[in-house]
């Protein structure tokens, strides 16, 4: 028995981490073989059962009635939902501000998530656009 806590809480994470992902993945690739992928049904499909989950869970763990390992609600909400949708882990933040009834913060960490990481994204293509032309004016040099 592993008996020092960070030893346990990274296992937890990773192994959590490590289902995650791959269920993920496989329920992507199955929804997109039944659904097709003109949408990224799949994504849908993930992040609206992560945030199910996410929500589900988190209320029990810290409930009176049900008691959850702190080990086992690491594996399961910050490595298996963490990995299996990031967007579980924002609406759960989101929820938090709201219930703290900061509306200012929701809205600030609500919007600047989704406008910044859409404009995040947007730059990191652009940066990577330019490198690879730079590299491909290189190679033909």
């Amino acid at each position: 028995m592993l008996k020092q806590p960070v030893v346990r809480t990274v296992m937890a994470i990773s192994l959590g981490a490590i289902a995650g992902a791959l269920c993920r993945y496989y329920l992507g690739m199955e929804i997109g073989h039944l659904l097709g992928t003109a949408m990224p049904y799949g994504t849908l499909v993930v992040n609206i059962t992560g945030c199910f989950f996410m929500g589900l869970l988190a209320t029990l763990s810290l409930g009176q009635v049900i008691s959850i390992h702190p080990d086992l609600r690491l594996l399961l909400l910050t490595g298996f939902l963490g990995s299996y949708t990031t967007f579980s882990s924002y609406e759960l933040d989101s929820a938090k501000l709201l219930s703290q009834r900061d509306l200012q913060a929701d809205l600030i960490y609500w919007t600047g998530s989704v406008l910044l990481g859409s404009i995040s994204l947007q730059l990191g293509i652009t940066l990577a656009e330019w490198v690879l032309k730079k590299l491909d004016r290189d190679w033909s040099n």
